[in-house]
């Protein structure tokens, strides 16, 4: 079964192929990040032009890059949420119509559950169980995954995701958009223990997040720092990598808790910041200590992108899944509101 798939749900246009029995064919990927540079985050309205304006030449090129025709398309799965609603329309809208031209089915795949199974677009995929730390600008959680839809939510953030708080902070520091990777390249020149940032709801039970102090801290901080001193660049990056070891720490300590509780010995880490090596360095040493494995998808997997939607709808439309011929993006979607194929109504 080839799949087409189609990822719309923020600020890039990922298009993807994939075969049940090769994997991935191929994928290409439009960013938006310098038409939203100017701005300081993502304009939706501008966002979702973009994506009308870019789908139909990215699958054409892919389709030149493989050799392949509309007509040996046996489905199409879209992102359908959560996201920015007017982006979700624009893929939903042509995976919709697409496939209808066709006569094949089309499937509406949520994003995150793209994320979470990413890593198994690697050779080495995971096996079930496992635990799933979900991290990225819209969303931080942690999930005990038992198979395909079968999620139980263990905890998640109750303010910011640590992405936006990156996002934010880096912000407030100056370092421009996307502000994530800026912050964590500046934090490599930071020294350690220079200053002490709270490691945010790890004093108590329980398995939920919160960023938002992080970052409040991080502009009292900023803001008592002496900004004609000869070294304040210095002080920047110290700031900066004491944001960072916050975050990280807190992740770390969440997910050794949650390996813990549910007795697992698997840890997939996937979304945006799954990308943060120093997260990854972590992680890995963590999972050492419990003689568990670390999972992850390579890096250009990490960020929102064709292939994960591509690969969950060829899973769920192998699984005879089906829906009907209607539009249904959501903004919001809870991971928990997903079923295993074989319990969804055909």
């Amino acid at each position: 079964m080839i799949v087409l798939g189609i990822e719309t749900s923020c600020d890039e246009t990922g298009i993807a192929l994939y075969d049940s029995a090769r994997g991935l064919i191929g994928h290409v990927l439009h960013s938006q990040v310098e038409l939203h540079a100017e701005y300081g985050g993502v304009v939706p309205e501008l966002a979702s032009r973009d994506h009308i304006r870019y789908l139909s030449p990215l699958i054409q090129q892919l389709l030149a890059e493989t050799g392949l025709r509309l007509q040996q398309l046996d489905g199409i799965a879209y992102t359908a949420g959560p996201g920015l609603i007017g982006a979700l329309m624009s893929g939903a809208a042509l995976g919709r119509a697409l496939a209808w031209s066709l006569g094949i089915p089309a499937l509406e795949v949520h994003h995150m559950e793209g994320h979470l199974l990413a890593p198994m677009l690697e050779h080495r995929p995971p096996a079930f169980p496992f635990i799933a730390l979900l991290v990225s600008g819209g969303h931080t959680l942690l999930a005990e995954v038992t198979g395909v839809g079968e999620y139980r939510l263990m905890g998640q953030s109750l303010d910011d995701a640590a992405g936006e708080a990156f996002d934010k902070t880096a912000k407030i520091m100056g370092l421009g958009y996307p502000g994530g990777p800026a912050l964590a390249k500046l934090a490599e020149q930071g020294r350690r223990e220079v200053w002490r940032f709270p490691r945010p709801m790890t004093d108590r039970p329980g398995l939920d997040f919160s960023f938002s102090g992080l970052k409040t801290f991080a502009l009292t901080t900023l803001q008592n720092l002496d900004t004609s001193a000869s070294d304040y660049q210095q002080q920047l990056a110290d700031v900066a990598r004491a944001f960072e070891d916050a975050v990280v720490d807190t992740l770390v300590i969440k997910s050794e808790r949650a390996l813990r509780e549910a007795e697992a010995q698997r840890l997939v880490i996937a979304g945006g910041v799954g990308a943060n090596l120093h997260l990854r360095e972590q992680l890995a040493v963590m999972v050492q200590r419990h003689d568990a494995e670390l999972f992850y998808p390579r890096i250009e997997f990490c960020t929102d992108n064709g292939a994960m939607i591509a690969h969950v709808g060829c899973l769920r439309l192998l699984a005879g899944e089906t829906q009907p011929l209607q539009i249904a993006a959501r903004a919001r979607w809870s991971m928990e509101d997903l079923r295993a194929p074989e319990q969804v109504e055909k």
